[in-house]
């Protein structure tokens, strides 16, 4: 293929955050994209074979474009650009930083990093129930938590309900310190977690006082009809089908419902079924209901991640095939 050249001037206001990206990933760009990459002031140059630049030029452009808009990707992110210039997917990206989740309390926006994350953003919009299946990693809980509080702000519910089976507190709980809910508030932690990051701390404690959001085990769930809320169930896939069920029929009028979980992680007694298994086949074509199955490459932690899951996966599959 012919050799090509191309320069591209950097918008003055972006150029020190797009130059540094570049700085920063510039071996991941390279070897991914097939491409060298110079930059010298506000200027970026690309070589390579004339596809390859093609790809550079619009990958440049989508970063452009996604800063512009408060977008600020990281390796992971760069990462997963780069696979998709590859299968050339790239465009779908674009989308990706049109869409604001939610404002943390810093100020920091919180997008959807994948397109597999927007699918799910979009679904929990659209559904009065959905399911968000996928490894760890993959934006699940943290994405529900986000919608959960910007419904809340919206005042599109009156409070949020945030709940977890603890598989292990049957037998283990006793021996932890403190009353009932210091002894779950480990398997909850998580939840704790991702409200203090979107919230923070003081505005979380207040709500949490007068009762606008409750943290509490699925057992606490049961007898109950949940209106006007905001329900997430995170780990569901250590429910059982009896469960899940119990939870599902807990919705009142005005809630929205959003169930997360990983059907490779079930922490249940070995030859128990999961509440989680079956839900794409149960509620397939329901109206209101949606199933959405995230992946590796929806993982935006660090990239060694991705490889630890594919490894797992691998290992599994050579074992079954073994048996």
């Amino acid at each position: 293929m012919p050799h090509k050249e191309l320069k591209l001037e950097v918008e003055p206001r972006l150029a020190n955050q797009l130059l540094s990206l570049f700085e920063e990933n510039a071996g991941l760009i390279e070897e991914g994209l097939q491409i060298k990459v110079f930059s010298r002031g506000n200027e970026i140059t690309l070589t390579g074979e004339d596809e390859s630049v093609d790809n550079g030029l619009e990958f440049y452009q989508i970063l452009h474009e996604q800063l512009k808009k408060g977008y600020n990707p990281g390796t992971s992110e760069i990462t997963y650009l780069i696979q998709l210039a590859k299968t050339g997917k790239l465009q779908r990206a674009s989308v990706l930083a049109d869409d604001i989740v939610a404002i943390t309390s810093r100020g920091k926006k919180i997008f959807a990093r994948t397109i597999g994350q927007k699918i799910y953003v979009d679904t929990i919009r659209k559904n009065g129930v959905t399911f968000g299946i996928g490894p760890a990693g993959s934006g699940k809980t943290y994405l529900a938590v986000a919608m959960a509080v910007a419904a809340l702000q919206a005042k599109e519910v009156s409070r949020l309900i945030l709940t977890r089976p603890a598989v292990e507190a049957g037998e283990k709980l006793g021996f932890l310190p403190g009353d009932l809910q210091d002894k779950v508030d480990p398997y909850l932690r998580p939840l704790y977690d991702a409200l203090y990051d979107i919230m923070g701390v003081e505005l979380f404690q207040k709500y949490f006082e007068r009762g606008i959001i409750e943290i509490a085990p699925l057992a606490y769930m049961r007898g109950r009809t949940l209106d006007d809320a905001f329900i997430i169930l995170d780990e569901a896939q250590n429910t059982t089908p009896e469960q899940m069920k119990m939870f599902l029929t807990r919705m009142g009028f005005g809630s929205k419902v959003v169930v997360t979980g990983d059907i490779t992680q079930v922490d249940l007694p070995k030859g128990s079924v999961s509440g989680l298994a079956h839900v794409g086949t149960i509620f397939n074509g329901i109206p209101g209901i949606g199933v959405v199955y995230l992946s590796e490459q929806d993982i935006v932690r660090h990239e060694l991640v991705q490889k630890i899951i594919r490894a797992y996966e691998r290992y599994q599959h050579e074992m079954k095939e073994e048996r």
